[in-house]
């Protein structure tokens, strides 16, 4: 992986390890270990993005999550997140999510927040995975109830990285903005069922209640589905420089295992599920069954 990817990446942990503190272009520079003349225009050529547009933007994001979750004061998040005013933060995050911060505490209206990748993850992506260590597989049923799925369809994705071509990556930070009932988005394969004409496979989501009266945000769509049991296939922690092997360890396991040992067998009329990866918990993707027939 070039050396100019890295320094970016180290400029981008850098920041996520230092968002309540003052960060300076010379911390950049030092981290990067390049001038800050050159790890500006590399941050900028990589990202999109200058190092302090990238940081006014995760600021003002995470103390969206901050208020969304509740038991804190505009006034805090907007200090304890480096805001040298109250009135300050309060225009930028008007300017940033259309509605000022006490609206959204009220109204939980979807709002776009910045979600930062990684960019040395666009590059491992291209590399060849290699399995050269077996790692455990947890596998649990679980029961989802009927609920509706707020999401965004693409055109003709099957997989994260050909839907993030087609529709942005920007979805989920609408999505991580919402409430959920499992606590954060998900992904979805839909089935045949569940599909629109000229839609994608691989979509991205939020379940809420079934009776919910979300707002749905321009541009997405409602799916109501039934209860249904699951598969939950969870994998070992994972470092984040690992996250394409511990992906494929999961869903190489899926494939190999067969639920009639439990009573069970695939449905193929339910989505399969993917949560995002993190690297502290372990991949969990999960693959709907129903009970097996008797003979």
């Amino acid at each position: 992986m070039k050396e100019q990817i890295l320094a970016v990446q180290r400029m981008q942990d850098y920041i996520e390890t230092h968002l309540e503190d003052e960060i300076t272009l010379s911390d950049l520079a030092r981290v990067s270990l390049f001038s800050p003349w050159y790890a500006h225009r590399l941050f900028r050529q990589y990202t999109g993005l200058t190092p302090a547009e990238y940081i006014r933007r995760l600021r003002l994001s995470r103390s969206a999550l901050r208020l969304k979750q509740g038991g804190c004061r505009v006034t805090d998040a907007a200090y304890e997140l480096g805001f040298g005013s109250v009135d300050g933060y309060q225009r930028a995050f008007r300017k940033m999510f259309g509605c000022n911060p006490g609206e959204y505490v009220r109204t939980r209206a979807p709002i776009p927040l910045f979600i930062p990748y990684g960019v040395k993850f666009r590059e491992l992506r291209k590399e060849v995975v290699k399995m050269e260590a077996v790692q455990s597989v947890f596998v649990q049923l679980v029961q989802k109830p009927a609920r509706r799925v707020i999401l965004k369809r693409g055109r003709q994705a099957e997989d994260y990285f050909a839907y993030c071509e087609e529709v942005g990556c920007d979805v989920w930070g609408v999505l991580t903005s919402m409430d959920s009932l499992c606590g954060e988005p998900v992904c979805l394969w839909l089935s045949e069922r569940d599909r629109k004409p000229g839609t994608s496979v691989y979509v991205q989501g939020v379940e809420v209640e079934a009776d919910a009266c979300a707002a749905v945000p321009a541009g997405f769509d409602v799916l109501d589905l039934p209860a249904a049991s699951y598969l939950a296939f969870q994998g070992e922690p994972f470092r984040e420089e690992d996250y394409c092997q511990a992906i494929s360890a999961v869903q190489q396991a899926a494939d190999r295992y067969d639920p009639s040992l439990i009573g069970y067998a695939w449905d193929e009329t339910e989505p399969r599920i993917q949560l995002e990866p993190r690297g502290e918990r372990g991949y969990i993707e999960l693959r709907p069954v129903r009970p097996k027939a008797e003979p």
